[in-house]
């Protein structure tokens, strides 16, 4: 009997290759790269369930075993992963992940070329192990926005649409700003790789909001980021502003354009809205051009929702046409007779001219205390002031390490000229041994160490050994004090920029944006968008058609008989023969109930109209008279306006006013019924005005044959 194989308590590797958009859906990550200090986030940790009650007889299940351990911490594993390292980006570096690995790839390889893209995505798999096509995604985005990364070769069109060429046929390289704002070995901290053959950035050393500037969204397990792009030289003033300790406000700047609202922006965090439109320009009276677009529209999408709202006929127009290149030309051609303003009113409601985004800023913070990487949301203003410090923390450092260079720099200066220049190289052409020479130098430097700012070390007399005789044979004392002074007027100017560090870094923003933020004007104008009720632009361009027989209404039927001229987003009211009532909304075709008798467009501020109405019950077999209104309903719901099911109304009259209403009606019986008179009159001035559920006054006990308004005048 074959043995059974004990179960494994490591985490099974599985293949992580789908695109960052489908973090949501992906397998764990293998457990060999998910360091086993990351934390699980608040958003997706639960109370622990109570021990279920045990039954008599069942058996207990062993809580150590591997494969229960395994199972337990499954989903916190995954959903810690997710956030952490796929969906969701860091606030050092603005970055995810794949994207940090991606320009860090391009950094390694830069030699000042393009490098094919394919090469890039495969070098990048050193570092990010699922699969080239979340690798090529990423890459393409953020070359298609050209900050970072400067694309060469087709890769695609944000303003259509369009598609990246293959990775073999397109190109890439780090653009200068990139390579100036975003790398440093010496304050950059690194980590292995997942596999330990290669070291990574824990994050790069960013000294520019890069997540405000590029933008990000993702789906995680249990939360989403969306942070909105911000223009360039905005951040520039707003960094500096917040370094001079100055009030700022910073809004978004979309590359497609168009006209924004952000007056319930909230700062970007959650809860927050952005209405944003397109620019519709009437060149004349019978065509329209749209050339900025809403920031994640298309013109491939909004054709195709203008090409939806026609078909429904919530606008008319006659055929559009697109001529988008590098800027968008969306041509709108409209029928004859067409309003051009109310077109462009019924583009915004009706189509993909305008929409509303949900901003949600979040991004992953480090404890100080703990260490932790957990995800936080916090205001784009909070974003901005964290980076604004943090570049001038790591431009602290980078002085503190220029500055710690340049003395070291001094010091071995020092050190050469003393050895040249009294000739203490001299001393050692009689030492036999290595440590005579060490011994030899460093009792010839004994009576100059006055001179020295550090101790001499053994490794700097050992450097001294190293000079060659062609450079002591060549030595100038006169460019040696040229280069002694340059080093210590670095120095100086190094100490005085660390005494002023904030002067420092103000000037850091404001010569990047004196480098590149020439030409990087605001695309996206802000303004108040007010609101537009779409009842009130909509065309009454449909025809209300109805087959009351079979209790159908339906739109363009020209078989059946007309009602009325319509709109879209009309309701309609019908009153069938069986007394029952109902309210819907428009459409090809909607049925109603058979035998219908009343039908009309059910007013948008409510019917005011006054009925009257007389139904021959089917409990007690008597005719009512009843005079009402019909008061608030709900959509696609049966009122009956009867008191028993199965009765019939005999006779229906619609007035505009109460005056209006009939005074007398003239009823004739049915001749079967047994009633003498066969013909009487009834006085409806007895009957009050009341709600569509009331019973009414009794007209006769017999069954009534028809019922007529008498030819009389009204009072």
């Amino acid at each position: 009997m074959a043995k059974r194989k004990k179960p494994s308590s490591d985490q099974p590797e599985l293949p992580l290759d789908a695109p960052e958009q489908k973090a949501a859906v992906e397998p764990a990550k293998p457990a060999a790269s998910v360091p086993a200090t990351v934390p699980s986030p608040p958003s997706v940790e639960a109370p622990a369930a109570p021990a279920p009650k045990r039954k008599k007889g069942e058996k207990v299940q062993d809580e150590q075993a591997p494969l229960a351990q395994h199972y337990r911490k499954w989903f916190l594993d995954y959903a810690s992963y997710v956030i952490l390292d796929r969906a969701v980006p860091h606030i050092d570096d603005g970055l995810k992940p794949v994207q940090r690995r991606v320009l860090h790839t391009l950094w390694d390889m830069d030699d000042g070329r393009f490098h094919k893209v394919a090469n890039v995505v495969g070098a990048t798999m050193k570092l990010h192990p699922h699969g080239d096509a979340s690798i090529g995604a990423a890459l393409v985005a953020i070359g298609q926005r050209a900050w970072l990364i400067e694309p060469q070769g087709i890769y695609g069109n944000m303003l259509t649409g369009d598609e990246a060429a293959a990775p073999r046929y397109i190109e890439a390289r780090l653009t200068a700003f990139a390579r100036e704002v975003l790398f440093n070995p010496k304050t950059t901290t690194w980590q292995l790789s997942y596999d330990g053959r290669t070291k990574e950035p824990v994050t790069l050393p960013a000294k520019f909001p890069i997540v405000l500037l590029e933008g990000a969204d993702g789906i995680a397990v249990g939360l989403a980021t969306k942070i909105l792009p911000h223009n360039f030289n905005d951040l520039c003033r707003a960094a500096i502003n917040h370094l001079q300790g100055k009030t700022f406000r910073i809004f978004p700047d979309f590359p497609t354009g168009g006209t924004a609202d952000f007056a319930e922006y909230n700062d970007g965090e959650r809860g927050g809205k952005v209405k944003v439109r397109a620019k519709i320009e009437e060149r004349s009276k019978y065509l329209l051009a749209i050339t900025e677009l809403p920031y994640g529209v298309t013109t491939e999408s909004l054709i195709e929702s203008i090409l939806a709202a026609n078909a429904k006929g919530k606008i008319k127009v006659k055929h559009v046409d697109d001529n988008t290149a590098d800027k968008v030309e969306i041509l709108v051609h409209l029928p004859q007779g067409s309003e051009p303003d109310k077109v462009i009113q019924q583009l915004y409601v009706f189509t993909s001219c305008q929409i509303q985004l949900s901003p949600a800023a979040c991004v992953i913070v480090r404890d100080p205390k703990s260490g932790d990487d957990k995800p936080h949301f916090v205001g784009v203003r909070d974003i901005l002031k964290t980076s604004a410090e943090a570049t001038k923390a790591l431009l602290k450092r980078e002085l503190e390490i220029k500055l710690g260079e340049l003395e070291q720099q001094w010091h071995w200066d020092s050190l050469e000229r003393i050895f040249i220049e009294e000739r203490i190289y001299r001393n050692i052409e009689k030492s036999k041994t290595w440590e005579s020479v060490l011994a030899e130098i460093r009792a010839g430097l004994k009576p100059f160490l006055k001179q020295l700012r550090q101790d001499v070390t053994d490794e700097d007399i050992v450097r001294l050994t190293e000079i060659r005789i062609k450079r002591i044979s060549a030595y100038n004392r006169f460019q040696a004090e040229e280069a002694m002074k340059k080093i210590e007027e670095g120095m100086k100017e190094t100490k005085g920029d660390l005494r002023n560090l904030t002067a420092y870094a103000v000037n850091w923003f404001e010569m990047l944006a004196e480098k590149y933020g020439k030409g990087s004007r605001r695309r996206t104008s802000y303004d108040e968008i007010e609101q537009i009720d779409a009842a009130e632009v909509v065309s009454a361009n449909q025809r209300l058609y109805v087959n009351r027989e079979d209790g159908f209404i339906g739109l363009n039927w020209r078989q059946h008989e007309f009602v009325t001229e319509c709109t879209i987003l009309d309701s309609v009211l019908t009153i069938m023969r069986d007394g029952s009532l109902k309210v819907s909304k428009v459409a090809d075709k909607v049925f109603m109930g058979r035998e219908i008798i009343h039908i009309a467009i059910w007013p948008k501020e409510g019917d005011t109209s006054f009925y009257t109405m007389v139904y021959q019950d089917k409990e007690s077999g008597k005719a009512f008279a009843k005079k009402f209104q019909i008061g608030g309903l709900s959509r696609d719901k049966l009122y009956p306006l009867v008191k028993s099911e199965g009765s019939q109304v005999v006779y229906l009259e619609v007035s505009k006013t109460e005056k209006e209403m009939p005074k007398m009606l003239h009823v004739s019986l049915d001749g079967r019924s047994g009633a003498r008179v066969r013909e009487i009159d009834f006085d409806l001035t007895a009957v009050p005005v009341s709600t569509r559920t009331a019973k009414g006054l009794t007209v006769t006990k017999w069954a009534v044959k028809e019922v007529k308004r008498p030819d009389l005048k009204l009072g």
